[in-house]
């Protein structure tokens, strides 16, 4: 299979995943639980939904913020607006291919900041690793709160925790050695990928060298505070999910968080996927979709506006260069 194809699958199964999703469960809806989801979706308060993007406004400003203190270690002191248009740019470019968003930012960021590619990309890496020691946070507080209906869900469905643990220390082994096998290799393929390599870990080392790791840590913090608070608002939209408690909420983010890497910007997968986990704490299929619908629509309307005007005005602002 050529290159060009394997590339196209890989941008169109995703989308088309999500559409047969979306499809799927209308389908499978009758005209009153349709009616039901439209109905809790026009009447959402529109206040709430502005606290939500005013939340994950200030949480991609944060982040955009923080990529200072990883690149100004290595030399490089970008334009805080030339950050914050590469990072929406990146979360736009994730809706029409899945996952290629920093690459595209760390593309843009060498671009109009002539930083090395490989370094960019090495901090944005970087940046990954802490937002995954935070999701990994947020998933133990969650299942802090929800100890014992996980360890009952568990219990119910066969599923053991230790074995899911095992495989994914299996799976570090083999990348651990497999990089092992690259580093002493005199290929030249493997040559080039070293090289590639060194220039990640300088960008990846950067988290270890800067001077303000207190700040770092806060605008981490601050991110994923604003993250939460960005999906909690909303719960206020519809009437069923309002009173739901906040352990609830935040497995619910979870279940969210993963959901949206399965599709072109989590289109289809992740309001089935929020209804679905909500449905195992009383609250009906229509509201939990409805829910999650506002959350995506939310999500993707700032996303779409900022990120389509940061790609429109990053030339026109760099024009000089």
């Amino acid at each position: 299979m050529k290159k060009t194809t394997i590339k196209f699958l890989k941008i169109i199964l995703p989308l088309l995943l999500g559409v047969f999703l979306i499809w799927f469960s209308i389908r499978n809806s009758t005209p009153i639980e349709r009616e039901e989801l439209l109905d809790n979706i026009k009447s959402a308060n529109p206040i709430f939904i502005l606290i939500s993007i005013i939340c994950g406004l200030l949480s991609h400003l944060s982040r955009a913020y923080r990529w200072k203190f990883l690149l100004e270690p290595l030399g490089y002191k970008p334009k805080f607006l030339n950050s914050f248009m590469a990072v929406m740019v990146a979360y736009l470019a994730n809706f029409g291919i899945p996952r290629s968003g920093e690459v595209l930012r760390g593309v843009t960021i060498s671009s109009y900041e002539k930083v090395p590619f490989e370094k960019a990309f090495g901090t944005i890496i970087s940046e990954r690793i802490a937002d995954f020691i935070m999701l990994l946070l947020v998933i133990a507080a969650a299942m802090i709160f929800q100890t014992e209906y996980l360890l009952a869900y568990f219990e119910e469905n066969n599923i053991n925790p230790f074995f899911t643990i095992a495989i994914l220390l299996g799976i570090l082994a083999v990348g651990v050695f497999v990089l092992k096998l690259i580093r002493n290799s005199k290929i030249g393929i493997f040559k080039k990928i070293k090289k590639f390599a060194k220039g990640l870990l300088e960008g990846m080392r950067s988290i270890l060298k800067m001077k303000q790791k207190g700040a770092f840590i806060f605008h981490t913090l601050f991110i994923w505070l604003m993250y939460i608070c960005m999906f909690y608002a909303l719960i206020f939209t519809v009437p069923e999910t309002s009173g739901l408690p906040f352990g609830v909420v935040l497995l619910a983010f979870v279940v969210g968080s993963f959901a949206v890497s399965a599709t072109n910007g989590g289109i289809g997968v992740y309001p089935i996927a929020i209804g679905a986990s909500l449905m195992l704490f009383g609250i009906s299929k229509q509201g939990g979709e409805a829910f999650g619908w506002i959350t995506w629509g939310t999500q993707t309307l700032l996303i779409i506006i900022v990120g389509g005007l940061s790609f429109l005005f990053l030339p026109i602002y760099n024009r000089k260069k």
